[in-house]
């Protein structure tokens, strides 16, 4: 039975074993990534802005959906060197081919990225690149007497348009995930994931929008303005109070940081491997959550449709989750420590690393950063990605050998 505690040499051997399958995938990732957003700040700018700019916010859909490839892809490397996998081989269960799972993580990947807002670094990327390719608008644009629509590629967009294509999004979103459930399809659920992360996008263009307008009416209602007044009542009312939630903005985004996003990584890559985390039944087996659970189904068809509602956004955000820590936890708790205090060390080693170098590197020339800190980012992110992936699929082999050699039935 493999020692939680082995866990990094199990990355490091995994790494030795499939390194160049996950660098050439890293490496076509990269490579898809920066031509389409290449691609978005040239279409951005000139006539008919307005359809530029729905064609803009697709090809930043797909450099989102290129980030879910890029992942699965770099996840499915590693099936072939891990121990549960190969035994389940044995069992004529373990085969399966990268676009069956690429069909099956699609939904949940596509929760889980926008859900925890994943996309926004890719959006920063967006407004840098295309800042520095079409920086001379700043200036050329107010000689010509018009305004410069730099760095605004996905944000500037019709708020008619992006209700019409929020429309068909959600209708074919509606469809294939119909078809997805029932099993219907080979790419049904690939679809539908497009379909909910364009679906998103065009919807959070939107949401600028409007909260642009009304911002300042909503900042006057009676019922915002009288929430304000009691929060501040309360800080200086309740003691302790302004200091709790102070203590608590500090610590939560090491919380997140430190747990929750390698936890959702974990999740992402267990449903690669072939564990069904979106399935609520199966996250809180064996609880008390449980019986609570069949308590709700014996209720009226109202109250189970009125609950689901209400609590929709916290199962799309933490049943993932819930369920990546229970298939670890089987391994060993230790295991969930070790897979937590890995993930830090890692991140914390890589960011160091890169400030080493660029200490080291320095230049005395202006701006020739500009050219040194592009090939510095990709190679510390190229070993960062990998190395995760690397630690991630040796954290569920090691829960799942050791489960199975526990006799723990998996629910997957």
């Amino acid at each position: 039975m493999p020692s939680p505690f082995s866990l990094p040499l199990h990355a490091f051997r995994l790494l030795a074993t499939c390194g160049v399958g996950l660098v050439a995938w890293f490496a076509a990732g990269q490579v898809a990534r920066y031509a389409l957003l290449y691609i978005g700040t040239e279409v951005s700018h000139g006539d008919y802005r307005q359809v530029r700019l729905v064609i803009t916010m697709l090809l930043f859909t797909l450099v989102v959906a290129t980030a879910l490839v890029t992942t699965v892809g770099m996840l499915h490397t590693l099936r072939g060197a891990l121990t549960e996998i190969r035994a389940r081989r044995a069992e004529d269960s373990g085969d399966e081919r990268l676009l069956v799972a690429l069909d099956r993580v699609a939904p949940a990947f596509a929760v889980i990225y926008l859900t925890w807002g994943f996309f926004s670094e890719d959006a920063r990327a967006f407004v840098q690149l295309d800042t520095m390719h079409n920086g001379g608008e700043y200036i050329a644009a107010p000689l010509r007497g018009e305004t410069a629509t730099v760095g605004r590629g996905l944000i500037d967009l019709d708020i008619t348009m992006s209700i019409g294509v929020m429309i068909v999004a959600w209708v074919v979103r509606l469809i294939f995930s119909r078809r997805y459930d029932n099993g219907q399809g080979r790419f049904s659920g690939a679809i539908a994931a497009f379909a909910e992360l364009a679906f998103a996008f065009y919807g959070l263009n939107a949401t600028f929008e409007v909260a642009s307008e009304r911002s300042d009416w909503m900042y006057h209602r009676s019922a915002v303005a009288g929430t304000r007044d009691m929060i501040l009542q309360a800080e200086e009312k309740i003691p302790g109070w302004a200091p709790f939630w102070g203590w608590v903005g500090e610590v939560w985004p090491y919380v997140v940081q430190a747990m929750v996003l390698p936890l959702t990584w974990l999740a992402v890559a267990i449903l690669v491997f072939g564990a069904d985390i979106n399935d609520t039944r199966a996250a809180i087996r064996g609880t008390r959550v449980e019986r609570a659970a069949e308590r709700l189904n014996q209720t009226h068809n109202l109250t189970r449709t009125s609950v689901s509602k209400l609590t929709g956004g916290l199962q799309e955000r933490w049943i993932p989750i819930f369920h990546a820590i229970r298939l670890t936890v089987r391994g060993g708790a230790p295991l969930f420590g070790m897979f937590c205090l890995c993930y830090v060390v890692l991140n914390i080693v890589i960011e160091y690393g890169v400030r080493l170098l660029r200490n080291l590197i320095g230049s005395g020339e202006p701006h020739m950063w500009l050219i040194y800190d592009s090939p510095v980012s990709l190679i510390s992110q190229l070993i960062l990605t990998v190395l995760t992936m690397c630690l991630l699929g040796a954290t569920f082999d090691i829960a799942s050998t050791r489960a199975r050699a526990l006799g723990v039935k998996d629910d997957a």
